[in-house]
């Protein structure tokens, strides 16, 4: 199989899983006082430290979580901020968490608006939670968070960002950001699945918790801590520090991918092409033809990819990020979305060039050529 699917979430690294191993062999619960508990207590230390450290950010700041979805929503809840504002793409943990939050419309490339961002600050005195991902997790386009950070924080706001698909791509950093609370999961960056944190910039700002039952993670997050996942979770941060050559590699596969892509079939389009994206992702419409066609013969092909956000319990839907882009609808259905990561080689890239070829000429598109 081609895996082409690193957004939606990256197999844990060896050296990961081995770590994860030797930390499931500690018996000790974390917030008991006794040796095997210290020994669990000081693994999970060592790996805020190490989250701290690729966010930027204070080892007091890091509240674990048990996953992306979860750091989102903590954010939104516990921040105590009568007033929400969203961009119309984020990932539906922000949206879902928020329904009622005032909308961020994006440009035709998926970019937020930040003159509107910026009147709907000025249309309400109430201090509000701005949420605004660093990079959408379906087109790759990055956001302009620094900006939004400086006109939230001129209107006595607080900005939150998603970051989940950033270590390893592009800097997630605190202080280069300027943001207030920066989200990040474990199994987007080569660690295990069910592992995320929320950093937050200044250890002590107010945030209530929504679980509660205990003490954990200063008060912010009840519930015993999952020592062998956030060991994982520590050492895949580090991992991901020096990835710079890696990902000019990568960069230079998608860009082949997509230029072949074009050539090979002349109807195809690229969503988001002229915006600042991630190195490795790829969101690829074949215009009036399916996603779910497409993923499944991709699938049937040995080529895994995706239509929208992979967080909808196997179901390919329409995707709201690309109708918020305004696109035509015959478009916003037939869009896949190609992300690579550290596993993949040219020959991947070549088996989903050849399969989706070959399915692009089958269903009758004209032009269509293998090589």
């Amino acid at each position: 199989m081609a895996y082409l699917d690193y957004n939606a979430g990256a197999s844990a690294r060896p050296e990961v899983v081995a770590a994860m191993a030797e930390a499931l062999a500690v018996a000790g619960n974390p917030s008991s006082v006794h040796g095997p508990g210290r020994e669990a207590r000081r693994l999970i230390e060592q790996a805020r430290a190490r989250v701290a450290r690729l966010a930027g950010g204070a080892a007091e700041g890091v509240v674990f979580t048990s996953g992306g979805t979860e750091a989102n929503a903590l954010a939104l809840a516990g921040c105590g901020r009568a007033r929400v504002i969203v961009s119309d793409i984020e990932h539906a943990s922000v949206l879902q968490n928020a329904p009622s939050a005032e909308r961020i419309p994006v440009d035709g490339e998926g970019v937020v608006d930040l003159a509107a961002l910026q009147r709907l600050l000025a249309a309400d005195a109430r201090p509000a939670l701005v949420s605004l991902m660093l990079a959408n997790n379906e087109t790759g386009v990055i956001q302009p968070v620094a900006e939004a950070a400086r006109l939230a924080h001129a209107r006595g706001a607080l900005l939150h960002c998603d970051a989940a698909q950033a270590p390893g791509r592009l800097s997630q950093h605190l202080g280069e950001l300027g943001v207030d609370l920066l989200t990040l999961s474990a199994h987007k960056l080569g660690g295990p699945a069910g592992v995320g944190a929320l950093v937050l910039a200044d250890p002590d700002l107010p945030l209530a918790p929504f679980l509660l039952g205990g003490g954990q993670e200063r008060r912010r997050r009840a519930g015993s801590e999952n020592t062998a996942g956030i060991v994982g979770f520590g050492l895949a941060c580090t991992l991901v520090e020096d990835m710079d050559n890696v990902t000019l590699e990568i960069c230079n596969m998608r860009d082949w991918l997509e230029a072949e892509a074009l050539r090979r079939v002349p109807g195809a389009v690229v969503v988001g092409a002229s915006a600042h994206r991630l190195p490795n992702t790829s969101c690829l419409a074949l215009p009036g033809l399916s996603a779910v066609v497409q993923v499944m013969a991709l699938d049937l092909a040995g080529v895994a990819v995706s239509a929208g956000s992979a967080c909808s319990s196997g179901k390919v839907g329409s995707s709201h990020v690309l109708a918020a882009m305004g696109l035509a609808p015959e478009i916003v259905g037939s869009a896949i979305r190609v992300s690579l990561g550290v596993g993949n080689r040219e020959e991947d890239v070549e088996k989903f060039l050849a399969a989706w070829v070959d399915l692009a000429r089958r269903k009758g598109f004209e032009r269509a050529s293998a090589a």
